[in-house]
């Protein structure tokens, strides 16, 4: 493996990094001012073999929503070498560094590929499930219309009328990230020539019997005629709601679009409610995948700052090679909003490793379910059970877009 020289990036490396971070992923560049306003560069690392960027990484400033809080937590994204220079370590060299530097106590990412992460103490803590609905066998919600209206809402009103409700939908469920104004922005952004055959983005919003906006459905259609007929698509982009009502409208009105054949959607939770509403689930075709990984950067703060299902004192005896000052002994203790988590040096109840503390830190995986391999080790009888108990939550965490 060579060493080359690692470096923060700058502002003008912009077109650069994004060039070698599209050339990895086999797509593109494109001039994007927007995003270009959203580039930290602070927060962007540079592998330079001479003169040329090799390799890139960055994090993005944003917040997620995990058991029972919403905490800083370090997006990771535009992951890239530059295929001269494959399998020469510059990926282990910029995940290494990046990690050591990050300031939040968590760092969050997709995987491209999801055999790379776990080398650094990633761990995969939240499973999303898509959907490629017939919707001639699905079934939609039937029996009385659920009050309220739904309707279109111009895009020009879509930032400021949308952003509160996927705030309200942090505070419930674990995975979500958090969006600036800025944010909001990039994610409405239109352009005609990355539509892919598809029509205009439409944002659906569902208003109560008061006029207020409780839900919203960002999707797309595209032409589709078979030989039986039309067989329209209708691409579900994101769906965000506060309400049970607003969740059953949208639902209601994207099941029974006219010539439409089939409903793509992948950005579900595998606790979806849709599952409820249909009278023929098989029918949703779904696929389970992981979606958010989660990598612990500091123990002691990251399980200080999140919430527990049952009140908890345990003692974790924590291993992590990428990071050594994060190894050690933490006594958690936990009871409702009061949660403790330091360094101690009493006897361990438990031992694991960083990938598995972030892999249950959202509350959609079971400890229970490393120990069965032996990567969790109960030292003291009915820990494994207690923290297994602490650390689950009431609905599985979701992430609700790829960033």
């Amino acid at each position: 493996m060579t060493d080359f020289d690692v470096r923060p990036a700058e502002s003008g490396d912009y077109e650069e990094l994004g060039a070698v971070f599209a050339g990895a992923m086999m797509f593109e560049p494109s001039a994007d001012e927007l995003g270009r306003s959203q580039f930290e560069p602070e927060r962007a690392l540079a592998v330079t073999d001479g003169e040329q960027i090799v390799g890139t990484t960055r994090a993005l400033t944003r917040d997620l929503s995990v058991p029972g809080a919403v905490v800083p937590a370090a997006h990771v994204t535009g992951v890239g070498v530059r295929a001269t220079h494959r399998r020469r370590g510059i990926m282990a060299q910029l995940i290494s560094r990046q990690l050591r530097d990050v300031p939040e106590a968590i760092a969050v990412l997709w995987a491209s590929e999801s055999g790379i992460y776990g080398r650094f103490g990633y761990g995969a803590a939240a499973f999303g499930t898509s959907y490629e609905i017939d919707l001639h066998r699905v079934g939609p919600p039937s029996g009385r219309t659920a009050p309220g209206e739904v309707s279109v809402l111009p895009a020009d009103d879509a930032a400021k009328e949308l952003a509160p409700l996927l705030r309200t939908l942090q505070e419930r469920r674990p995975g979500i990230s958090g969006r600036s104004e800025l944010g909001w922005q990039q994610r409405l952004v239109d352009k005609p020539e990355e539509r892919g055959g598809k029509t205009a983005r439409q944002v659906l919003v569902h208003r109560d019997e008061t006029g207020t906006i409780d839900g919203y459905a960002l999707w797309r259609g595209k032409l589709n005629w078979g030989p039986t007929g039309p067989a329209n698509e209708v691409y579900l982009e994101e769906l965000v709601t506060v309400r049970p009502t607003a969740y059953k409208a949208l639902w209601q009105h994207l099941l029974t679009l006219d010539l439409a054949g089939t409903l793509h959607f992948g950005f579900a939770a595998v606790d979806e409610p849709l599952q409820q509403l249909v009278t023929t689930p098989t029918a949703l075709n779904r696929r389970v995948s992981e979606s958010l990984w989660v990598r612990v950067t500091d123990v002691a703060r990251a399980l200080g700052q999140r919430r527990y299902a049952v009140a908890v004192d345990l003692v974790l005896e924590v291993a992590d090679e990428l990071i050594p000052a994060n190894a050690g002994r933490y006594r958690l203790t936990a009871d409702g909003a009061s949660v403790r988590c330091e360094r101690t040096d009493d006897a361990a109840d438990l031992s694991l490793s960083v990938t598995e503390l972030g892999a249950t830190y959202l509350g959609g995986r079971r400890l229970a379910e490393f120990a069965a391999t032996g990567r969790v080790t109960e030292h003291t009888p009915g820990a494994l059970d207690l923290a297994t108990a602490a650390f689950g939550w009431p609905v599985a965490p979701v992430s609700v877009e790829i960033f």
